[in-house]
């Protein structure tokens, strides 16, 4: 279980930095939608290659990794509905949108987008199945714009350095549990149970993507962001072809 909970850590500690590279270099918001364009083809990959064709390969009957797929969309989607009725709307946004939100819902907001793929990364390293090396490489390179779009946004609208510093230190702690209990609640599953949590995380990271990460890379970073989404999907792919 430490070893699932330090691997959860490092692999959204790319919050963190990605949260210094946009407060000291002042990216400017072009650059970080293209780099996030890149970031979602990243996940994209992990999400087909790594979770759902893992999770339709391991159990015989497919309509289980079906369910799952629609569940954790459908639960993302729910969870996300909430937030943003709290006040935690346009969380992820890099011109300063989050200024009307309510500080809690944001939070909550960005430990719901990274839940799902925190947990997978400590089923991953059960018996040393699932995913590993591919998926937490894709994790940590998305989670790079996704963080660097935030802390821009969360700067302009009046939250200081120290803050924004502190919120990725805790999502990266929270990511850390989430990946412990990954690892601690499916040690004994049955593989059908794996199979159903694999395509549930599969699903709720695709529609966060589609939700929340995609639309503001292509509002910032323009139709490039196709090509570097394409980028990124192609080298998550490779990667995995040497895990």
């Amino acid at each position: 279980m430490p070893e699932a909970f330090f691997w959860g850590a490092f692999a959204s500690s790319s919050l963190v930095l990605g949260g210094v590279l946009a407060l000291n270099l002042r990216l400017s918001h072009r650059l970080i939608g293209l780099v996030m364009g890149f970031g979602a083809g990243v996940l994209i990959s992990a999400v087909a290659f790594e979770l759902f064709a893992e999770a339709a390969a391991s159990v015989e009957n497919r309509n289980s990794a079906a369910t799952g797929l629609f569940a954790g969309s459908l639960t993302f989607f729910a969870g996300d509905a909430f937030i943003d009725r709290m006040g935690g709307e346009g969380r992820k946004s890099m011109v300063g949108r989050q200024g009307g939100g309510v500080a809690l819902a944001i939070v909550l907001g960005i430990v719901l987008d990274g839940i799902p793929e925190s947990f997978v990364v400590g089923m991953g390293l059960v018996d040393g199945g699932g995913v590993g090396v591919a998926f937490i490489v894709a994790v940590f390179l998305s989670n790079l714009p996704e963080a660097a779009a935030a802390s821009s946004g969360l700067g302009d609208s009046g939250w200081n350095t120290s803050r924004i510093y502190l919120l990725w230190v805790v999502v990266s702690l929270v990511a850390g549990l989430a990946s412990a209990l990954g690892y601690g609640v499916f040690s004994d599953a049955s593989g059908d149970a794996v199979a159903f949590v694999l395509a549930f995380a599969a699903g709720a990271i695709l529609t966060m993507l589609a939700d929340t990460m995609m639309p503001e890379a292509f509002e910032q970073g323009g139709r490039a962001v196709g090509l570097l989404t394409t980028l990124g999907f192609g080298l998550a792919f490779a990667i995995g072809t040497l895990d």
